[in-house]
């Protein structure tokens, strides 16, 4: 063992140096003590809390259909349409299987709707469709009040006709259609959230479980674009009616966002048609 030694002082200085030395680094070691007895007691007190009524808010997971205009019918029945004419193309060519319809309005430049299994649709969640597909065409961006919109099954699309292929987003319809005489434009805007209660799962987990949250909310914020025929047939109550107007589209995006507190307004600008709005 080796010690220092201050040549200057007596044996007796140096060993009262060292005493206090000793006296000090027992000092800290008893505070290092209490500090460690202190952040057990925290720990062990996180152990038994049960932190209720917080919720746990997780980043909302865009969905595959979420790049399309996109909406659920009142029985649950999915429909999307393209944002443009390239997606037109991928909605037609990667979507629309045997059992769906194909619907459009009637007019030139407008969204190519699919409702999946639409064959075995009720006339209601058709017209439901229809609607949509009315909204989101260039009747919207010209003001109008209605416009007419048909559906036609898979078999009776096709890209191609006797003198070449049509241009991009463009199909050609073969056979009787279905059609919906003047169709309202007419859309309703809603958020919904989707919560998981944990209170059970709690109540038989271990202590370390027991400092999270008891409600979960899952995709919380889901902005809603659909028909207000679909909207008028759900549970819900507080959505907001759109028609075309004359508000640009931004500042009705900026209404809704305030109006639903949702603060994704690039969101709202993609899932509304062109043109303007009266909110």
């Amino acid at each position: 063992m080796e010690a220092e030694l201050d040549y200057t002082k007596s044996a007796q200085q140096n060993a009262e140096d060292y005493f206090e030395r000793s006296k000090e680094a027992k000092r800290k070691l008893e505070g290092a003590e209490q500090a460690v007895k202190r952040l057990e007691k925290r720990i062990a007190e996180l152990d038994s809390e049960k932190i209720e009524g917080r919720e746990l808010r997780k980043k909302e997971e865009k969905e595959w259909y979420e790049k399309f205009y996109w909406f659920f019918a009142s029985d649950g029945r999915l429909a999307i349409g393209g944002r443009s004419a390239q997606q037109n193309e991928e909605v037609v060519a990667k979507y629309l299987e045997r059992n769906d319809l194909f619907f459009h309005a009637n007019v030139f430049g407008a969204s190519v709707v699919v409702l999946k299994n639409g064959t075995e649709a009720s006339s209601e969640v058709k017209e439901e469709a229809a609607q949509f597909a009315a909204c989101f065409s260039k009747a919207w961006e010209q003001g109008l009040a209605a416009v007419d919109v048909f559906s036609a099954r898979k078999d009776q699309v096709s890209k191609s006709r006797e003198n070449g292929s049509l241009g991009t987003g463009s199909f050609l319809i073969s056979g009787e259609r279905e059609w919906y005489r003047n169709v309202k434009l007419e859309l309703a805007a809603l958020v919904s959230e989707n919560r998981i209660d944990l209170q059970k799962q709690f109540d038989n987990a271990n202590a370390y479980v027991k400092v999270l949250p008891l409600e979960i909310i899952v995709n919380a914020k889901k902005l809603k674009i659909m028909p207000f025929t679909a909207y008028s047939r759900s549970a819900q109550t507080t959505g907001m009616k759109l028609t075309p107007g004359k508000l640009k589209k931004s500042d009705a995006a900026k209404a809704i966002a305030k109006r639903l507190n949702y603060n994704d307004i690039d969101y709202i600008m993609q899932h509304l048609p062109p043109g303007g709005f009266s909110v």
